[in-house]
């Protein structure tokens, strides 16, 4: 395959943005590197907690989600993810069709709620909300954006002894900082809105929430954008981005210190601890390079299959059936389209042709900050939103149907033609020759390197034989090109001159 290969879309009705996207750019080889990932919950592991307080985010709907720990994201996976996102469809386009992150994936991975009450409301005053609901308020409000610092600061530590409204402000501070720092985090850097606060004004409503669909929501407008050429940052909860890869492609998986924790819920709790063990060494071009080249065997359709979470996710098991669900996720203003028809093997059925993406309105109306709104105000505001709306309120109606009788192979047919094939260009094999050339001399110089006079005898054999093996391969990798090389001159002069024999 030479370099001169059509990436696609040959038919743009699918991909319409291409011009924006950034495999674009970088196809014509203006490189952007590496995303700015902004996920802060390093500092989670500050906030003490009580038993009072526990029970309370439970209460919330945070009961799982809290007890994951920092997972120490692999910034170049994400990147690379990012390039084979496209906005127009929210899914991954890789060589095997397209996949995505669906409403299952967050009730496993991150034990949130997928079903329940759109996460939107009215945005009021911040510095009211923050005396009403905290007890105090911070000195620099702007924008309605309170800084993760201060209630940090402020709020981490609940006396044992507090009172009951004391204790609340304490476990609304931690659910703010707790959403802010993961599946709401911004590009802003360390703060996040105070409109969500009003949310767990009383702990039983804020658990009626569809946290777990907001967050999707939140991730596929955070990946839309990161896919823009324009842009350089990534928010939203990475750790959900990157588990669901860790899980379903064999790509940049880390290596296991000891035995996964298969039995841990969340499912994100398999890579519990993995931040001091060994990480891939790949780089954005490496990770690039794998995802072009994805082959089915290195896909898994449903990981989840043979994982034990049957005493942990009753719960949540109910709502797993919005996995199929061709709704509008919600949230605040935020509306992003759940398409789990393109990607039904991910389901275990056999994937047809998809219909057509309509254009979707991506932003719903909201009302300025600083409002105090009546709630007959707040009914004109849903009824503005209507149609969104009535789409996630008839969630459980909008469950895909399965056909009957499927040709994957018309599938691919039709997916080769509209989607982008490739995000880097394929190398050429001189090109890697050079690579493989380059990387065995590197290994045959650290062999010499090691001093072999401090070697004991067996420790001085395993290194002789490493560099036999490297200074083998050099050599036989250099006599095989100028073989070819040879073939080929013999070749066009056999072609100029018939009368010349080949000598091998």
């Amino acid at each position: 395959m030479g370099s001169t290969a059509d990436p696609g879309p040959i038919d743009i009705s699918v991909l319409y943005d291409q011009d924006n996207h950034i495999s674009s750019a970088i196809w014509d080889g203006q490189e952007r590197g590496v995303l700015r990932c902004h996920e802060h919950s390093s500092m989670l592991e500050q906030w003490k907690l009580t038993a009072k307080q526990i029970e309370l985010v439970e209460k919330a709907g945070f009961g799982y989600f809290r007890t994951i720990p920092t997972i120490s994201l692999d910034n170049s996976l994400i990147s690379a993810l990012v390039e084979r996102w496209r906005r127009e469809t929210n899914t991954f386009h890789l060589p095997v069709g397209e996949m995505t992150i669906t409403l299952e994936d967050v009730a496993l991975l991150l034990g949130l709620p997928i079903d329940g009450k759109p996460v939107m409301g009215v945005t009021r005053t911040p510095g009211k909300v923050c005396e009403n609901l905290l007890g105090k308020v911070p000195e620099d409000l702007n924008g309605g954006m309170v800084k993760l610092t201060w209630l940090k600061e402020c709020f981490s530590k609940c006396p044992e002894d507090a009172p009951v409204e004391e204790i609340e402000h304490h476990t609304r501070a931690y659910l703010l900082y707790l959403v802010g720092c993961t599946i709401f985090s911004t590009t802003t850097g360390n703060k996040v809105s105070v409109m969500y606060l009003p949310l767990f004004e009383k702990f039983d409503e804020a658990g009626k929430f569809a946290w777990g669909a907001a967050a999707l929501a939140f991730l596929y407008r955070a990946l839309g954008n990161a896919s823009l050429k324009s842009q350089s940052t990534i928010s939203g909860s990475l750790t959900l981005l990157q588990c669901w890869s860790y899980y379903r492609l064999n790509v940049g998986n880390p290596k296991f210190n000891d035995e996964p924790n298969d039995g841990c819920f969340p499912f994100a709790l398999r890579w519990k601890g993995r931040a001091s063990g060994p990480r891939s060494n790949s780089n954005i071009v490496s990770y690039r390079k794998a995802l072009d080249s994805l082959q089915p065997s290195d896909v898994k359709w449903l990981p989840y299959k043979d994982l034990d979470s049957s005493s942990s996710v009753g719960d949540i098991k109910e709502s797993l059936i919005l996995r199929a669900s061709k709704t509008v996720l919600i949230c605040f203003d935020k509306a992003e389209r759940h398409l789990p028809d393109r990607c039904l093997r991910q389901f275990g059925v056999l994937q047809p042709v998809p219909m057509d993406v309509p254009r979707w309105e991506r932003k719903i109306r909201a009302l300025d900050q600083g409002s105090d709104l009546s709630k007959e105000t707040e009914l004109q505001l849903r009824g503005k939103n209507q149609a969104e709306l009535r789409e996630w309120l008839e969630r459980r109606l909008r469950i895909v149907q399965v056909e009957e009788v499927v040709d994957e192979i018309k599938y691919m047919e039709w997916y080769e033609r509209i989607t982008r094939k490739f995000v880097g260009r394929p190398e050429s094999l001189e090109s890697e020759f050079q690579r493989i050339v380059a990387a065995m001399r590197e290994i045959a110089d650290i062999a010499d390197s090691f001093p072999a006079d401090r070697m004991d005898s067996r420790d001085r054999k395993s290194l002789d034989d490493i560099k036999n093996a490297a200074h083998k391969s050099l050599m036989d990798l250099v006599g095989d090109s100028k073989k070819g090389r040879r073939k080929i001159a013999t070749k066009r002069k056999r072609e100029d001159d018939p009368t010349i024999k080949d000598d091998y």
